[in-house]
């Protein structure tokens, strides 16, 4: 079928997964942009000729979401709508050799390495010189900061180093440039990401060298916040809680999924780390930042979860009182080592425990937040919605965590991407009303 006249060149770019995902196509599109190609992201409406799209193949749902964005855009294809269709990311990395033959329409398949390849597909020069640079799909205030890529962690549920490959370092030094040209375009927010911050230095400098990183970027002019996600507890860095008290713009906050608690299902997922190294880690976090905001991420039916090891689980929950907290039913993913095991807890019963646990955080929410009533914040705000300008504390990751909610009354003006001092006023779950102080 004959394609409609479009724009030459003009490529939009879809992402499915991850910040790191988000990340790795903001870099595409840095290169892009760089060799004069008009880029889109996740445009509703577009007239591009080319579509990329970056896959995420992290658990069954995501791999779902994956396979069904790619064959919506392998009918628009067929229909005479696009002329190119790229697919890159983790689930092509993953399953290449698979895709290929199901979805012919698809030009050609990428691995989570091949952007240079990608590139020279498309007839252009991927630029070594762009360190660090890439377009933000974030409002520009903040953005996901990759410090590091694949990982070395042997968890038996976990299918990522299959498609990232072995933990890689990005020296200190390419960092701080980035950090810098991200301040002299307005971003105020940067949430270091990784599959393992923990694990940062090890590969490229013989030793753990996440304080010293974080010290080099609060250095940075103009970056206010700085914000730890996905931090692993076996061999924490314990230096980092210190560099956190010392400087002000890092942010008292730190995701570190646990995964589980009970001894049982810590070995049987190869986490490296005991029940009691566990809490104990928890409690000195806490008492080396009291007022840190702790986030964590559990598995629901990996296989071998007894009731009694759930009853664990819950109770440790219950215990803990985590700020933030999100849980996962297991899922069963082909060349890792939990696939060695039979998927043996039931769906419903995985979904019910997996239920139970929100359940009782979403009370350790609520109690929490009201707790915050009458205290004031400052607050970074992000948008304005339903009547509302919406934001976060220094306790609070885009997406995921809590959100400051100012009526936008006539008399009640934020600029988007600013900060304001908030006295809170309300409280629900997972949301926090408040008012300009």
């Amino acid at each position: 079928m004959k394609v409609r006249s479009q724009q030459a060149n003009k490529v939009n770019v879809i992402t499915l997964g991850c910040s790191k995902n988000l990340v790795d196509s903001e870099v595409m599109m840095g290169q892009l942009r760089a060799n004069q190609f008009d880029v889109t992201h996740e445009a509703e409406t577009s007239d591009a000729n080319i579509v990329i799209i970056n896959t995420c193949g992290f658990i069954d749902n995501a791999k779902q979401e994956s396979i069904d964005t790619i064959l919506r855009y392998a009918d628009e294809k067929e229909a005479g709508k696009l002329e190119k269709l790229y697919v890159t990311g983790c689930l092509s990395q993953r399953y290449k050799d698979d895709l290929e033959v199901e979805i012919p329409q698809v030009d050609a398949f990428f691995g989570t390495l091949e952007l240079p390849q990608l590139m020279k597909t498309l007839e252009a020069d991927y630029k070594h010189e762009l360190v660090g640079e890439r377009l933000l799909t974030t409002p520009k205030h903040y953005a996901y900061f990759k410090i590091a890529e694949g990982c070395n962690r042997p968890c038996s549920f976990c299918a990522i180093p299959l498609m990232r490959g072995k933990h890689q370092d990005r020296p200190i030094e390419d960092l701080v440039k980035e950090a810098k040209r991200l301040a002299s375009m307005g971003t105020k927010e940067l949430i270091l990401i990784a599959q393992d911050l923990t694990y940062y230095g090890l590969q490229h400098y013989g030793e753990r060298k996440l304080a010293d990183l974080m010290r080099h970027l609060s250095d940075v002019n103009g970056i206010d916040w700085i914000r730890l996600q996905y931090a692993y507890p076996s061999q924490f860095p314990l230096e980092a809680l210190d560099v956190m008290n010392e400087r002000s713009n890092i942010c008292k906050y730190l995701d570190m999924p646990l995964q589980h608690i009970s001894d049982n299902m810590l070995k049987t997922m190869r986490r490296g780390i005991s029940k009691r190294r566990t809490i104990e880690l928890v409690d000195t976090i806490r008492q080396r930042v009291p007022d840190i905001a702790l986030r964590t991420t559990l598995i629901a039916g990996h296989p071998g979860e007894t009731q009694q090891d759930f009853e664990e689980l819950y109770r440790f929950v219950e215990d803990t009182r985590f700020d933030r907290l999100g849980i996962f039913n297991y899922s069963h993913e082909d060349n890792t080592h939990s696939y060695t095991l039979a998927d043996d807890v039931p769906a419903e019963v995985k979904q019910d425990r997996a239920d139970q646990i929100m359940e009782l955080q979403q009370g350790i929410s609520m109690e929490l937040n009201e707790e915050r009533v009458g205290q004031t914040y400052k607050v970074l705000f992000d948008r304005k919605e339903s009547g509302y300008f919406v934001g976060r504390t220094q306790y609070d990751s885009p997406e995921v965590d809590n959100e400051v909610l100012v009526p936008a009354t006539k008399d009640t003006y934020v600029r988007l991407g600013d900060f304001a001092q908030v006295q809170i006023t309300e409280a629900s779950d997972f949301d926090l009303y408040g008012k300009l102080v």
